[in-house]
């Protein structure tokens, strides 16, 4: 297996912003295979798939061991988002992975996906902000059925565009689950995107549009990025980084929507 520097390259820089910022790894890396070093949108949706089963795998287990997990959120997310992606790839595998079609497709849809990814960046303080302020919406029956719902798109954009399972399942899961503790939604988050990234992976895998060499690269120069980006945190300005960093989605999502 040979090993490409500029990929690990690229793994250390997003491995590094994800630790700054903690925004998901897909928002960024699926872009920068597509845009700068022109990987096919469906080969680079399906490594980095893969990819982040992987890296999140790790952070799963830490949230898991330390009761930061709620698995009735995660149960309730898995019902809607695993045949969801389950049905996406059929839909893909038939269609074509690598045809004209699809690669637009992905390509707007991933577009899209930067932009929402952008707006819950960018407006995250005023949602905790709302969230204070609210209360259990709704009974037991309602919160899972819409938990499910959520869980469902989920799948579908993910396995489409690799992005979503972070800031946009956050987000959702703050509306959601009011009362439930930041570190719970955000541990509940993770352990969600581990089964529902590996299913998308699979799939892909079974397309054909992974690429084993470029994701081990990738993983090579990930792992000691996200380490020394959350070393780093604490002495960066985090409002000014997430609006340069939400310009910077809104800029490359609106470039794939209009390419």
């Amino acid at each position: 297996m040979q090993i490409e520097p500029l990929y690990t390259l690229s793994g250390a820089a997003v491995g590094f912003i994800v630790g700054l910022t903690g925004v998901g790894g897909g928002s960024l890396m699926t872009p920068v295979l597509m845009l700068v070093f022109g990987v096919h949108p469906a080969t680079a949706v399906g490594t980095d798939l893969l990819y982040a089963a992987i890296t999140k795998s790790a952070g799963s287990l830490v949230h898991g061991i330390r009761n930061n997990v709620d698995w009735r959120i995660v149960g309730r997310l898995a019902a809607g988002s695993v045949p969801a992606a389950a049905l996406t790839l059929l839909v893909v595998a038939r269609t074509g992975a690598y045809s004209t079609q699809m690669s637009k497709a992905i390509g707007v849809a991933l577009g899209v996906a930067l932009l929402l990814t952008a707006l819950s960046v960018l407006f995250r303080k005023r949602l905790l902000a709302l969230r204070g302020a609210g209360a259990e919406g709704g009974s037991e029956a309602r919160q899972a059925a819409l938990t499910v719902f959520v869980g469902a798109l989920l799948g579908v954009l993910v396995s489409i565009s690799s992005v979503g399972a972070g800031a946009m399942g956050v987000t959702a899961l703050l509306l959601l689950y009011p009362r439930a503790p930041i570190l719970r939604i955000v541990g509940s988050d993770i352990a969600h995107a581990v089964p529902l990234t590996f299913v998308a992976g699979a799939g892909h895998w079974m397309i054909g549009s992974v690429d084993v060499e470029m994701l081990a690269s990738l993983l090579l120069g990930s792992i000691p990025g996200i380490m020394l980006g959350a070393r780093l945190a604490p002495l960066v300005d985090e409002r000014a980084l997430r609006v340069v960093l939400a310009g910077v989605l809104t800029l490359v999502g609106v470039r794939l929507i209009v390419a």
